[in-house]
């Protein structure tokens, strides 16, 4: 059998271990010192707009902190986009909280501002105002962020911006995760860049960044001895973890080239093939860093469906993947509101996620060629 094609893959820069080195000469092995400051030093250059940045455990601990940070506390509600990942949702329930959730509009296939204006109107109407939206730019694609934004002002409800997947994505030449109060980002082992694990939490003020490392390191007082005036968190990024981070820092960029170019090349591959949408931005205020290429089958042209090919890629060991299944069609969430219409179920019914990864070989990309052409000529 052929070897695997992986859907999104680490891609290490050669770096990583040079950082990684220093730490361990220094005895640097501890939730702090010069790789983690390094690495939040290196993500607020690259945002810019004067954030500052909390390296974290996770990109799902960022999350979390930013729901504490805005306020939210048990029985609030929290409205979050329904396209996404469960991670973007289970941190409301974490805090004892409950989540309302909105459909995508069909240009960036993120929140609806729509159906978002509709929900927070409704839910005062019901006597209960939202705390917080979560909005995310889905596989790197930035939400229609000066919609959203002034939505959230009108009501004066804080907007956290899921970016996990966006590091190098720009809204109308501003990066995504710097226009809500909080922005998430991701290090995941498929991310756009690794740390293996890990994540950051965006900030706007040094209040908020160092109330996030407080909360993160167990919100010890500052006293000799060990007080806690405050429940208290594990979720401080490692020094060694930070180290992997400043290597692939120095990447970045690259990393976001090569996924813009793969998305061209399925552009290329599919314009002649009646029916399939190549996921790509509505416009030139967009700039998604494509970290997933995705596509729409329309199986009334086609003939075809998202599943059947999927299973052709599969027969290849070619690892491809449905798009996120909505949260409000998620058993675990199945009895939370939702607004909207159903964009975001057309969507999982008939897309389908192709490999995007930064280190796809020539070869790979013709094997990957191959299965699309012959799937839909045969």
């Amino acid at each position: 059998m052929e070897n695997k094609i992986w859907l999104s893959s680490p891609h290490m820069g050669g770096n990583e271990l040079k950082y990684i080195n220093e730490a361990f000469a220094e005895n640097w092995v501890a939730p702090l010192g010069p790789n983690v400051n390094g690495f939040e030093d290196d993500l607020e250059q690259f945002l810019g707009s004067n954030v500052k940045v909390a390296a974290l455990s996770a990109g799902t601990a960022a999350l979390h902190l930013a729901l504490i940070e805005c306020g939210v506390q048990h029985d609030d509600e929290v409205i979050c986009q329904s396209m996404t990942f469960s991670a973007s949702a289970n941190p409301i329930a974490y805090c004892g909280a409950k989540p309302v959730f909105i459909d995508s509009e069909p240009d960036t296939w993120n929140m609806c501002p729509k159906a978002l204006k509709e929900a927070i109107e409704d839910r005062i109407k019901n006597g209960k105002k939202p705390k917080a939206i979560i909005v995310v730019h889905l596989y790197g694609m930035p939400a229609k962020m000066d919609e959203i934004s002034a939505i959230a002002e009108e009501y004066q409800i804080p907007v956290i911006e899921d970016a996990a997947e966006a590091l190098g994505s720009s809204y109308k030449g501003r990066g995504c995760g710097t226009f809500g109060r909080f922005g998430i980002l991701s290090f995941n082992g498929n991310k756009i860049i690794t740390t293996s694990g890990g994540g950051a939490l965006v900030c706007h003020t040094r209040e908020d960044k160092d109330k996030a490392v407080f909360l993160s390191t167990q919100a010890r007082d500052n006293a000799p001895h060990y007080q806690h005036s405050h429940i208290g968190f594990n979720y401080r990024m490692s020094n060694i973890v930070a180290g992997i981070g400043r290597g692939q820092m120095e990447v970045l960029k690259d990393r976001v080239s090569a996924r813009r170019a793969m998305h061209d090349f399925y552009v290329e591959i599919f314009k002649n093939i009646n029916g399939v949408t190549v996921f790509t931005e509505p416009g030139n205020d967009y700039y998604s860093n494509h970290w997933l290429s995705a596509i729409i089958v329309d199986p009334e042209i086609t003939g075809k469906d998202r599943e059947s090919l999927r299973l052709a890629f599969l027969e290849d060991n070619i690892e491809s993947r449905p798009l996120w299944k909505p949260m409000h069609l998620q058993p675990v969430f199945e009895k939370a509101p939702y607004y909207g219409t159903n964009v975001s179920e057309k969507l999982f019914d008939n897309g389908l996620c192709l490999p995007s990864g930064s280190n796809l070989s020539d070869e790979e990309r013709v094997r990957i060629a191959q299965v699309i052409t012959s799937y839909f000529q045969s």
